[in-house]
Order: structure tokens, then C-alpha cells, then sequence
């Protein structure tokens, strides 16, 4: 598998406390009518700490089952239980994945040493192309320079990182060191643009899941040479980006969705709906933004 491009981290859609497969398949279809590379079920944005196991894996394969092999499919499959995570990745593999997602084992905060175990067995558990997910806000914990290089040595099927820390000196960091064919994806929109100067090679995007072909557009523009158009996409964007972060992912996305009668605004607690005043704020963003 070769990533590049903007890859959209889905949210699941529920009605209640269900599941709602018909505002999946929906969102999934508006996604590849976008142009999008790839679609990332059950990461963070898609909820997966309150999702059950069942839940978890029938998501992935419904994701699979409307995309039709049209797009890839790099399923959410990480947990801060090495097991879990190993059962998660398998039934991705027996859905018919593309490629599987493993964030950072979060509250336990293990060691270097016990990330490096932790992703290994996983490695060692599965023939699916693996991309590390790196977010120490979340996980409280950072997957190292040195160790991402280590498993990229020691595994031929790590093949990435989604890095959402924020720092583009990272970013540059990790560039330094890699191997030119391993794929380092921004884990955060508004740092799209900035990470792809240093040498990623795309997104996966929270964005994109209201605006697949404009986030589209900002990647592809950037990576043809066209940086004026990337600019100009960027700024434009800029407001949304910062917006669908005014509470926690993936309340205002979500709440934006709903608002153009893709799903309902349904997330888990301990997840609440947005705040009236922030949801007044997010929509006056997307009337100036546009829906084009």
C-alpha cells in the first residue's frame, strides 16, 4: 500500500444508542464522490472508546461493504490492551481492510521500550499494512523518533504514522530520519499545509468529512506544485479547522454534519451535544466557509 493523499477519519453516525448504517453508507458515498484517497472507521473520531467490540467490527465492515474496493479502507484498530488490539487488527484483516490504524496505548502509558513490544506483536499478529498513530494530547504518551524508526526497520508492514502532536519541528524530525517510502500523514487539518513543506504526504482529516472535496483539493493542489491554490484552500479552511475543535472531537463535526441533514448529532457520553453558543459559532463559520 502506497498513502498519500486525504484520508477521512469517519465518524459513526448514531440514531439513540444505535448505529446508523443507512447516515454511514451515506457519508462513505459523499466521501468517495469527493475524490477521497482513503477512509479511516472507528479512529478517534469515530468514537471508538464507547463503541463495543461488536460494534467496533461491524463498522469496519460495513465501511468495507460501501466502499466496494472504490477507496481504501484503513481501519481504527488500536487499544491500550495489547490483546485487543490484536483481535481488532484481525477481524479488520477478515472484513477485507486495506490497512489497519494503532494509536498510542493511552492511560497506561507504557514505556519506549513497551510501545515497541506493544506494536511489534501486533506486526507479528497480522499480514495487514500497519500506520502507527501518535497523539500524545489523548494518550499521554508519544511514540518516539527512535522508536518509529526502529519498528519501521524491524517490520516491513508499518508503512506510516498519523502525527497529531502538533509540532512541525517533529514533523521535520521524523522526515530526517525515515525512509523516503514511509508515509507521515498530519494527524491535525489546520497543520495540513505546513506538515506537507516539511515532507508529509497527506492527512487524514476531520474536515473531511463535511468537505472531502475541498480538503482534496488543499492536498492534491500542494502535492502537483501548485502552492498559491494550497494557500488560497488553506485559508479559506482555516476558520472550519479551528472551529471543529471548540469542544472536543467529534462533537462539532458531528454537529456540523447534522446540520446538513447527513445524520443526526448523536454522540456517547461521557460525550455531550455542543454548547448552544459554540454551535451558533460553528455555523456562522460554515456559511462563511461554504459548503462548495
Amino acid at each position: 500500500m502506497k498513502l498519500s493523499g486525504a484520508y477521512t477519519a469517519l465518524v459513526t453516525p448514531f440514531r439513540g444508542d444505535a448505529v446508523d448504517d443507512e447516515a454511514l453508507e451515506h457519508l462513505v458515498k459523499e466521501q468517495i464522490e469527493g475524490g477521497i484517497a482513503g477512509l479511516v472507521p472507528v479512529g478517534t473520531t469515530g468514537e471508538s472508546p464507547t463503541l463495543t467490540l461488536e460494534e467496533h467490527i461491524r463498522v469496519i465492515a460495513k465501511t468495507v461493504e460501501f466502499a466496494a474496493g472504490r477507496v481504501t479502507v484503513l481501519a481504527g484498530t488500536g487499544s491500550n490492551s495489547t490483546v485487543e488490539a490484536i483481535e481488532l487488527t484481525q477481524a479488520a484483516e477478515k472484513a477485507g481492510a486495506d490497512g489497519a490504524l494503532l494509536v498510542t496505548p493511552y492511560y497506561n502509558k507504557p514505556s519506549q521500550a513497551g510501545l515497541y513490544a506493544h506494536f511489534s506483536a501486533i506486526a507479528r499478529s497480522t499480514r495487514l499494512p500497519l500506520v502507527l498513530y501518535s497523539i500524545p494530547g489523548r494518550c499521554g504518551v508519544e511514540i518516539a523518533v527512535e522508536t518509529v524508526l526502529a519498528l519501521s526497520q524491524a517490520h516491513k508492514t508499518i508503512i506510516g504514522l498519523k502525527e497529531a502532536g502538533g509540532s512541525v519541528d517533529r514533523l521535520s524530525q521524523l522526515r530526517q530520519v525515515l525512509p523516503e517510502d514511509f508515509a507521515l500523514l498530519s494527524g491535525d487539518d489546520s497543520l495540513t499545509l505546513p506538515f506537507l513543506s516539511v515532507g508529509a504526504v497527506g492527512v487524514i482529516s476531520v474536515a473531511s468529512n463535511l468537505l472531502p472535496k475541498a480538503v482534496v483539493g488543499l492536498v492534491h493542489a500542494f502535492l502537483s506544485g501548485n502552492l498559491q491554490e494550497a494557500e488560497r484552500l488553506h485559508r479559506r479552511l482555516y476558520p472550519l479547522f479551528r472551529d471543529l475543535f471548540v469542544e472536543t472531537n467529534p462533537v462539532p463535526i458531528k454537529t456540523a454534519l447534522s446540520l446538513q441533514g447527513w445524520m443526526a448529532p448523536d454522540v456517547r457520553l461521557p460525550l455531550v451535544p455542543l454548547q448552544p453558543s459554540n454551535r451558533a459559532r460553528l455555523e456562522k463559520t460554515l456559511s462563511l466557509v461554504g459548503m462548495e
